[in-house]
């Protein structure tokens, strides 16, 4: 199992489910958009999608949200780029890149509940599209790793 999601040799043979390669294209372009969104927007989607009442903080207090957020995003960015990256010349890193989003759908809830931030009523447009991102993921890590091109790749057992 760990030699799918590590593979020896990480080249453009992708050897898992052909669904999971359908679902980890409008991944990476969700991925790509909220990360660029985020950047050009100007409260950051913090506000817009996230629901951080930016409003009720002093503006110099805002804008320093804002900006530690978007270095952040900019991580986010790069990760997105990776993902491209995989898609296009590297298809042995999709199950690796799944992974990375499941794992950081857990790390941001592990985070958010031992630093907690007071958020507006009611859940967040922002919510419902990173579930959607960690159901899509999930999904398509366990296609991944599964497929008729492991069964080839792999040596007969004795």
């Amino acid at each position: 199992m760990l030699g799918r999601i590590f593979p020896k040799t990480i080249d453009n043979r992708y050897r898992g489910h052909l669904a999971a390669l359908w679902i980890f294209v409008p991944l990476v372009i969700l991925r790509l958009g909220i990360a660029i969104g985020s950047l050009v927007r100007a409260d950051g989607s913090l506000q817009s999608a996230d629901g951080i009442p930016l409003d009720t903080y002093p503006p110099a207090a805002a804008q320093a949200i804002i900006a530690v957020s978007a270095y952040g995003d900019v991580a986010d960015l790069w990760l997105a780029l990776i993902f491209v990256l995989a898609l296009i010349r590297y298809r042995a890193m999709v199950p690796l890149m799944f992974l990375v989003v499941v794992l950081d759908w857990f790390a941001h809830k592990g985070v958010g509940m031992a630093k907690p931030m007071e958020r507006m009523a009611g859940a967040s447009p922002g919510s419902y599209l990173t579930l959607a991102i960690f159901g899509m993921s999930l999904v398509g890590f366990i296609l991944s790793v599964t497929g008729k091109g492991y069964r080839l790749a792999e040596p007969a057992a004795a």
